[in-house]
């Protein structure tokens, strides 16, 4: 079983590393994320340049073995790693994005989305579709990654955002189950608890949009829901991810980045890593960004493996989160749409 092939991950460079190569290799491997910041340099030195360095490094990492699919976070604003400054298509944040006139909304993803696709890139981190529920979020709100108080709106962005996507041959994946815009944490420094915060109208809104999305897929926050499970939070949760599941039976779940601290604070990479795959998760994100693990991603899917010869995994439940990896890779076998 190629359990690589139930990682995206994250390197440092504008070229693969040998690393890397020797991983997929090895195990397989189901995606690789891009970034342009490095947190280790403070710099934007990571793995984004110019347009034609960026689309020469797809080329690269599609010609890894088991041909993994490029993903990157591209939702406008603060968080858009092909920037213009050096060169790529401007893209607003959410905020501004849902105030610009119709038309101005299709042309200005149409240009994005192109682009992403003549690059290489596969599969776009957004939309999020997290209601801003509370303005004052450090990690939703603040920083303008909402488009409305309004779920009317941020539905009708999100289905503007599928359409214009699926022309373009570009993956979205809805974030962040089960909807983290009531926050009042950072889920990069700790785990958030939106108990008291959760909305019934923000967790159906998932289940409505996910699949209609071209690649139909989500990614699952580290947030915590107590009427749900009292101890984990959802990437760890088997009852979050089971009812996420039992919605969106052939939906591609995806974590949130398993390195954040939260996480790191309670288990390490490598035992939570076990323990999502546990739960139910198909794909971990793993950024080697906001530290360098780089080095210890063999020895994790070593613990996988050994975890299914123990049977602490579920060799079948592998082995599904394994297809639905495949039925992705396919939507892009046959080259540009």
């Amino acid at each position: 079983m190629r359990v690589g092939e139930l990682f995206i991950l994250g390197f440092f460079g504008k070229t693969i590393p040998a690393w890397l190569r020797e991983f997929a290799a090895n195990y397989g491997l189901g995606g690789v994320i891009l970034f342009d910041y490095s947190c280790q340099t403070q710099q934007y030195d990571n793995n984004i340049e110019s347009p034609e360095q960026v689309q020469r490094l797809c080329e690269e990492i599609c010609c890894l073995p088991s041909r993994p699919m490029v993903f990157i976070d591209q939702e406008g604003g603060l968080v858009r790693r092909l920037k213009d400054g050096k060169g790529f298509k401007p893209l607003p944040s959410p905020k501004e994005f849902n105030h610009l006139p119709a038309n101005e909304k299709r042309g200005v993803l149409a240009a994005s989305f192109g682009e992403m696709r003549r690059l290489g890139i596969h599969y776009d981190f957004a939309p999020v579709i997290d209601v801003d529920y509370n303005p004052d979020n450090p990690n939703i709100g603040k920083i303008k990654r909402s488009w409305s108080a309004d779920i009317g709106e941020v539905r009708a962005n999100a289905l503007l955002m599928s359409e214009v996507a699926r022309e373009a041959g570009i993956g979205l994946c809805l974030k962040h189950f089960p909807g983290i815009g009531g926050a009042v944490a950072d889920s990069h420094q700790e785990f958030m608890d939106i108990s008291g915060s959760f909305r019934d109208e923000q967790e159906e809104l998932f289940y409505a949009l996910a699949p209609q999305m071209f690649g139909d897929a989500v990614l699952v926050s580290h947030a915590i829901v107590r009427q749900w499970d009292r101890d984990n939070p959802m990437t760890l949760s088997a009852a979050g991810l089971g009812r996420l599941r039992r919605r969106l039976p052939e939906t591609l779940l995806v974590t949130d980045d398993m390195q954040m601290q939260g996480l790191q604070k309670a288990l390490g990479t490598r035992q939570a890593s076990l323990q999502s795959l546990q739960a139910g998760i198909d794909m971990l994100c793993i950024g080697n960004n906001l530290f360098d693990q780089e080095q210890e991603m063999a020895a994790i899917a070593q613990s996988i493996e050994q975890g299914l010869r123990d049977g602490i995994l579920a060799g079948s439940a592998i082995q599904e989160s394994i297809a639905r990896v495949a039925r992705r890779k396919a939507l892009w076998a046959a080259g540009p749409p």
